[in-house]
């Protein structure tokens, strides 16, 4: 004779105790998707914040210009001359004296003092060069332009420079820069650290 009882071994779940249960399952199953995901990285050491590089910056306002000994323009630094300031780089003869490597923004703007923009034959074929000037081996221009029919020549790039390194600035016909801080400045800033 069959036994009485269950027909089959084991228990039989009903619908409405599976509803119960599903959204607690439903909770495991993504604890244990965002463990094996995400807990990895729990276990990594964590990074440190590292701080910021130096800062290497300078505004530089014209210093002494004496178109008919040389001309090199000579820049300066200081509560004397306005708004001007070196922090990191250095003066070294009214040139920019470079103590860090790295990779830094170069800008330099040159206004003629009394230009027509008409011009004389001397503006149409002056320039203004910043180069680097020392030490010899590292001796090479980094900006160029003619001032042309303008009175106003302003100049920028990025470029790597390295510690010791002496910019300068000239122009290349005995011209008389405005000595006015918002028409006549020269400055760096490191952007990037050179390895």
């Amino acid at each position: 004779m069959p036994e009485e009882g269950r027909p089959y071994p084991w228990v039989r779940w009903s619908w409405s105790a599976f509803q119960r249960l599903l959204p607690w399952l439903l909770m495991v199953i993504i604890a244990i998707c965002w463990w094996l995901l995400c807990g990895g990285h729990l276990s990594k050491p964590q990074h440190v914040l590292l701080e910021p590089p130096e800062l290497h910056v300078a505004e530089l306002q014209l210093n002494l210009t004496d178109p008919q000994k040389d001309l090199t323009l000579r820049w300066g630094a200081g509560p004397a001359l306005g708004r001007s300031f070196t922090h990191g780089p250095g003066l070294e003869k009214g040139n920019l004296r470079i103590h860090q490597d790295g990779i830094y923004r170069l800008h330099i703007q040159v206004t003629l003092a009394n230009c027509s923009s008409s011009g004389s034959a001397l503006q149409h074929r002056a320039s203004l060069v910043v180069g680097i000037c020392s030490p010899a081996v590292h001796s090479i221009s980094l900006l160029r332009r003619r001032f042309g029919q303008d009175c106003t020549v302003s100049l920028q790039r990025l470029t790597p420079l390295a510690r010791g390194d002496v910019l300068c600035s000239n122009l290349t016909q005995p011209l008389l820069p405005s000595r006015n801080a918002d028409e006549t400045f020269f400055g760096v800033q490191r952007v990037y650290p050179w390895p």
